[in-house]
């Protein structure tokens, strides 16, 4: 892998930032060659971008979390513990408090809107992506805060990874989309407009932890434990929601993480 640690972590942020946008984009493309993508395949990818989440959540976040907190005068597992609790409770807010619908529920969740299901379904995966933009800016910004090349690596393959599972949550947001009424071209725009939030995101995470690095720890397990909720609240039971092929869904699970977890620890 070539040598980036001569470039602004912010800079390598946004780049990967718009990697995994343009992973979304071509997820959320396949609605153009096709109306119906195998469900089969779909729950498989659904899957995998569940182990590679999780596997991201710890390898390269919790990890290096608990390793930052043992210099710090707090016992080590006391800022991850911290960050990771915050990370679920801010996703478990949005969730409540803003309008959004997830594919395949009939309700949406959140305040009382009247807008159109279609845009209550692109705001669910949007609002999701946030974490995972967050993820990926925290892991560059540790760059900039003496941990060195190992740190870049653990977050090229974070952005790997994320990328990797962005590509079937683009085509399950367009499925849903086109279902609704809108034409194949729609569909596809606003599938990755619902990845436009992963770059601003990625940046804003990686000048936080370079202007603030003491709060480094929290914000990588901050990052963790959004993470592992999306995957709780809507990877996983979107991988298991075919009956007839859930164990196909949690043999994608166990093959991303196990892709995730090889990939840091290569690049890492």
């Amino acid at each position: 892998m070539p040598d980036l640690t001569s470039y602004h972590p912010i800079l390598l942020a946004l780049v990967a930032g718009l990697f995994t946008w343009f992973m979304t984009a071509m997820g959320a493309g396949v609605i153009l060659f096709t109306k119906n993508p195998s469900k089969k395949l779909l729950t498989f990818m659904l899957g995998g971008g569940a182990g590679v989440m999780i596997a991201a959540s710890f390898w390269s976040l919790l990890a290096p979390a608990i390793d930052l907190s043992a210099e710090g005068p707090l016992p080590k597992w006391l800022p991850p513990a911290i960050g990771f609790l915050l990370g679920g409770a801010f996703l478990f807010a949005t969730d409540k408090l803003l309008p959004h619908l997830h594919p395949g529920m009939k309700s949406p969740e959140g305040i009382h809107t009247s807008l159109r299901r279609s845009t209550l379904l692109v705001f669910a995966i949007t609002l999701h992506n946030i974490p995972e933009g967050l993820a990926i800016g925290v892991a560059f910004g540790a760059a900039a805060n003496g941990l060195g090349g190992a740190a870049i690596g653990g977050a090229v393959a974070l952005a790997i990874g994320i990328g990797l599972q962005n590509f079937p949550e683009g085509t399950a947001v367009s499925m849903p989309l086109m279902r609704e009424g809108l034409s194949r071209k729609k569909a596809f725009y606003y599938g990755q407009l619902s990845g436009v939030v992963e770059p601003i995101a990625a940046v804003i995470g990686a000048a936080a932890v370079v202007v603030a690095a003491p709060i480094l720890p929290y914000a990588l397990a901050f990052a963790a434990g959004a993470m592992i909720y999306v995957v709780v609240e809507e990877l996983v039971p979107e991988a298991q929601r075919e009956e007839d092929h859930s164990d196909v869904g949690t043999l994608g699970a166990m093959l991303g993480f196990t892709v995730m977890m090889v990939l840091d620890v290569a690049l890492g």
